[in-house]
Parts: C-alpha cells; structure tokens; sequence
C-alpha cells in the first residue's frame, strides 16, 4: 500500500513536473542582466547600500565577541585573502563572509526593506566581498540581484510567526549574487535557487527576544552558504524541483505567491526602496524612537527622573519589544522601553547608549521600568508600508505631552538624505581605519563602475 504523506506528491508526479513558470522567468532575467541594465537610481542606491553595509560591518567587528570569534576561527583553519572588515586579518572566503555578515548585524545599524521585512544586503554583501570576480560593475550589478532576489521571496512569502528572517531567505539571495559573479547561465541559476532553497536556517524569532546572541550569526551562516550554493552545483549538486516554492509555501511559510517574484521585474528594485537606520536599536524601536524625538524637540532634554510615565501604541511586532530588561546589548537594542530610556539619558539612540554602562545606570534602568507598550490593531493594519507608533509622556510635574508617527526616518516615505548615510559612514569608520582611510573607502565605493577592479575596494578594506 502506497502512503502518501498530506503536502507531499509521489516522486512520478513531482519528477515529470516542469520547473515553475516563474523560475523559469527569473534565472532567464538573473542571466541576461548587465550594469547597464541597471537603472542610474539603482546603481547609485546599490552603491550607498555597499558603502551602508561596509560600515555596519567595520564597527560590529570591534565587539570583543567577534575579535575573540575571528582569532579563534582564522586560527584553526588559516589565515586567507579575503578582508575581515574591520580587523587586522584577512582569512579564507567562507570564514570572512561568515564573520564579516555577523559583524554587520552585531549593532543593529544595518539596512533593510520593509516590504521584504528582513534586511537582504546583510545577506548578500559579505559574500561577494569575500570572493570577488570581475570589474566593479560586476560587482554592483550581483549586489542588485542578489538583493532583488531574496526581498522578493520574502515579498512573495509570509514567513511563520515564531521565525526571525535573518539566515532564510537571504542565504537564496546570497547564493544568487555570487552565482550572478560567476557568470552563471540560466540553467545555472536554477539549480543555484532550488539548491539554496534547502539550505535556509530554522530561526527562531525568541532569540531576538530573549537577546540570544546567536542571533547574529543568521547572516553570517547565510553569506557562506551562498559562497557554497556555486560549488554545490559546479559539482553537480541538485536540489528539488521547486525548491523555494516547497520551503516557503510549505515549510517556513505558508502562502507562497509566485505572482509577486516577477511583479514588475526589471523595472521595480527593491534595492531602491530600501531603508537606512540611524538608531542602534531593533527597528521595530524606531516609530517610538521617532515619536520621542518629536516631543524633545518641544521640550529641550529631559532627565529619567523628570519623566513619571511613558505610554507606547504601536504595531504588533513592535509591541512584543515590551520588556524593560535588558541582560546584555542586543536584549537591550530589542527592547522599546529600554531605548526609549536610555534615549533620554543619553540625547540619541547611539552605540554607546545600548553598551555595559549605559545599561548598569540605575536612573535608565527605572525609568525603563515605567514604559508601558501596547498594540492597536489599527496600527497593525497599516503594516508592510507604514510602521507607526503613538507615544504619551507624563513629566513628574504632571505635563502630558504626545506625538504619533506613520512611518520611521530612513524608510522610503521619509528617507535619509546621501549626505546623511555618509555621515553615518563616517561616524562608524572612523575610528576603525582613522578618517582618511574611511574616507578613501567612502571615496571608493560610492566612484564604484566599469573599468575598475573590484580587488582595489577589498585591498582598502584590509586594515
């Protein structure tokens, strides 16, 4: 007797099975693309994402985890020629993409896409720099579809509400990139899509909650499986037929759509509706953070002690950020009552303010304690496209004062200027290389085109 399980075809219907139109569609796309192809907003928007993430990475890579983590790694299996960014080694691909993508989520200062709900250039960055092939153009234009790619799965895709989307979709994206390096065919990009499909990790979004660092490492595993998607498949590697559409119809979600993956393709990049933080904080912290910005600029700087209560409405992902606790520094970056407090000690959501003493100051700790965070449904309704909050503050005088945003600085209905993502930039890689070395990084990335080798950006970013 034949069982079959519930989901699940016999192995005649699912091998005589053509690949999904859509696929098809996309490697023909994936493998036609050219830098010219590209758009000048998404070329110049895929150049400000790689200067965004090369910061991001080059300060998370002065934690006392991550050096202690890359001297022990680069000890055991040798030191390579791929930058670990921000640290004076370089070490094999795998290991640098490894590191440099858990380097870049360390402070919660890397970019993202509300639409994907994920952050793909973590995901993607990484692994390119740690192999790279070709001219600069090449570069950029991997970036672009790497990027497109996983955002548009996780688009296409709701994923289970007890999973993280770090280390999911974006390892798809990754793979995609740096198959795109290789001068992948369509045939090529099909087997790295149905390969990489299978190679997401199960994440769990409790971590993040609970301030499980482990957390960190999703990108990180996500960058070297897309490094080892390409040898997988020049190896002769398969993976199944609708690989994407099993996980994420299926297995970490439930209501694939395969109509969305080639929506407007070729004409709507993601990349160009990104989003860039500032705070250093989980951005479900951002529309609170937001609010509070308003109302201090009506009332000057406030101290803790003069503030009796503070109320927070927000969306349902942000209203789980509602413990005052904060054991170590991602529980405190996901944690709405904490950076509001100590955003109010400190004059801005900053690195410095989520770090050991911030979080030992007693008047930051009490204050935390007096924040209140609620969900409205009608806040939720308005999810992906907007991300609001409302927030009440009591002084101890008995003042009341409220502020209500729609959506967070930096996302595409409010962005940050150029000029802003620069200084950022700075800000973060300065004192990593000292301000001229960041500046001729900065000076590099963003000249970024045809004719130039991509190796000349990786030798800059060796320390």
């Amino acid at each position: 007797m034949a069982i079959v399980t519930k989901g699940v075809e016999p192995a005649s219907v699912l091998m005589a099975a053509p690949p999904p139109a859509w696929l098809e569609e996309w490697c023909g796309f994936a493998a036609r693309l050219r830098f010219a192809d590209l758009p000048a907003e998404v070329a110049g928007r895929t150049r400000l994402v790689l200067l965004d993430c090369i910061g991001a990475i080059a300060a998370g890579a002065q934690e006392a985890e991550m050096q202690a983590l890359a001297a022990r790694m680069i000890a055991r299996e040798g030191h390579g020629d791929a930058p670990v960014i921000g640290l004076p080694q370089a070490a094999r691909p795998g290991t640098a993409a490894f590191l440099n993508g858990t380097s870049g989520t360390m402070l919660e200062l890397d970019e993202g896409n509300q639409y994907a709900r994920g952050h793909p250039a973590i995901h993607v960055v990484p692994a390119l720099l740690a192999a790279p092939r070709g001219d600069a153009a090449a570069l950029l234009t991997a970036l672009a579809l790497g990027y497109e790619f996983g955002s548009r799965v996780g688009i296409a895709s709701k994923l289970n509400v007890a999973m993280h989307p770090h280390g999911t979709w974006g390892t798809l994206g990754a793979a995609m990139g740096v198959a795109k390096l290789h001068g992948a065919s369509a045939a090529e990009f099909r087997g790295v899509v149905n390969m990489a499909a299978s190679l997401g990790l199960a994440t769990s979004r409790k971590t993040m909650l609970e301030g499980g660092t482990v957390r960190n490492t999703y990108a990180g595993v996500a960058n070297m499986l897309g490094l080892t998607v390409w040898d997988l498949v020049r190896a002769g590697f398969e993976g199944e037929r609708d690989g994407v559409g099993t996980v994420f119809g299926q297995v970490s979600a439930s209501d694939f759509r395969p109509e969305e993956m080639v929506a407007e393709l070729g004409t709507r990049w993601e990349v160009a509706r990104n989003y860039f933080k500032r705070h250093a904080a989980c951005r479900y912290t951002h529309g609170a953070l937001d609010a509070l910005a308003l109302i201090l600029a009506k009332t000057g700087p406030l101290r803790p002690d003069q503030v009796r209560a503070i109320e927070v409405d927000t969306y349902v992902w942000a209203a789980q950020l509602d413990s005052p606790l904060a054991p170590n520094m991602l529980a405190a970056k996901f944690s709405i009552p904490f950076a509001l407090a100590t955003t109010i000690a400190h004059g801005a959501a900053t690195v410095p303010a989520f770090r050991g003493p911030a979080r030992e100051n007693p008047a930051v700790q009490a204050l935390a304690q007096r924040v209140t965070v609620n969900e409205d449904a009608a806040l939720t309704a308005m999810l992906p496209g907007l991300r609001p909050a409302r927030l009440k503050l009591t002084l101890a005088d008995g003042a009341v004062h409220e502020a209500a945003v729609t959506t967070n600085r930096g996302d595409t209905e409010d962005p940050y200027t150029e000029a802003e993502v620069r200084a950022k930039f700075r800000e973060l890689t300065d004192p990593v290389y000292g301000a001229a070395r960041a500046r001729a990084i900065e000076e590099a990335v963003l000249a970024l085109g045809p004719h130039q080798e991509a190796a000349a950006l990786t030798e800059l970013l060796a320390r």
